[in-house]
């Protein structure tokens, strides 16, 4: 059975990737990952804030100094994990801005990591900003990064566009080379006791994987850049729709926070089980086969699929 997959020009033995978590923070941690069988690890990210000193004059941040791994440290440890590693380590810079990142990306470059991924955690608050702002400046980011590397970068995305699809084809055509879907934008909540806001983490749900198994399944063969899948993968099932859809790969963080780095081997054995049963030798055959490359018109496939989910709700509560 033939599991490799291509993830931005990346030849891997499968299609698991650890996604950017603390995991990544712990040489020990990627290695029993790589021990039980992942294909590549995204490496923790590397704040716009560290780099920049914005954290030392802002109320909000934290101090440059106050983070776990100032920037010099952060190229030293992913240089010797990418040394240590027999599997591709893709660097991550997380931000908003242009400013600097095309040197830091440099920098992560010259530490041998094969492949950066973009985290531009970015909520558009501000009233005067508008959606064309929004996406020019996306896409000044990419291109800003991808003149100053050679090695393929991969954007994560939000789902907050007004025309995702559009957005997507723009990246795409501005040389990303991977989308990752989607990016998590954790809400705070309100602590009614110490009248304050509480900045909890609640790791994602096999629920979450709706909307970006919605939207990988609509550019599918539509783009030239890989389609990684992100958020709510918690058993095996979850890595098989993320396939169907048309991922090329599948990140996992929370399944492996809550079971260790090793259940990344049970769900490579799972999804084998699952192929085997339904007579599936590759996963190029698995690979978009409930995706939407063969509809002529996606508006209305998307159209119809609305009202029988609800025509089937009336039903059944008839």
């Amino acid at each position: 059975m033939n599991l490799q997959t291509n993830y931005m020009g990346l030849a891997l033995k499968n299609p698991l990737v650890v996604a950017s978590s603390p995991l990544s923070m712990s040489g020990k941690e990627i290695q029993k990952a790589t021990d039980a069988g992942a294909a590549a690890v995204v490496f923790f990210s590397l704040f716009e804030e560290q780099v920049t000193k914005n954290g030392e004059s802002h109320p909000y941040f934290p101090g440059t100094n106050d983070y776990a791994f100032p920037p010099e440290a952060y190229f030293d440890l992913l240089h010797q994990t990418v040394e240590q590693s027999d599997i591709p380590i893709i660097g991550s810079l997380n931000g908003v801005t242009s400013e600097g990142w095309g040197e830091y990306a440099r920098k992560i470059e010259a530490t041998g990591a094969q492949g950066l991924e973009l985290n531009i955690y970015h909520i558009a608050a501000d009233p005067a900003q508008s959606g064309q702002e929004v996406e020019a400046r996306h896409l000044d980011i990419l291109k800003t990064v991808k003149s100053a590397i050679t090695i393929p970068v991969a954007l994560k995305l939000t789902p907050f566009f007004s025309s995702l699809g559009h957005m997507a084809q723009q990246l795409d055509d501005a040389g990303a080379d991977a989308l990752v879907l989607f990016n998590r934008f954790y809400q705070p909540d309100f602590d009614l006791d110490a009248l304050e806001v509480d900045p909890s983490l609640h790791l994602s749900t096999a629920e979450d994987i709706r909307l970006p198994l919605r939207w990988i399944a609509m550019l599918h063969g539509k783009l030239q850049a890989s389609l990684a899948a992100s958020s709510g993968v918690q058993t095996s099932r979850e890595v098989i729709k993320y396939l169907l859809a048309g991922a090329d790969v599948v990140t996992v963080a929370s399944a492996l926070l809550k079971n260790g780095p090793e259940y990344v081997g049970t769900l490579i054995q799972e999804l084998e089980q699952w192929m085997e049963t339904n007579e599936y030798h590759s996963i190029s055959q698995v690979r978009g086969s409930l995706g939407q490359k063969a509809i002529a018109n996606s508006d209305e496939f998307e159209r119809a699929n609305y009202i029988k989910v609800l025509e089937t709700a009336r039903r059944n509560r008839a």
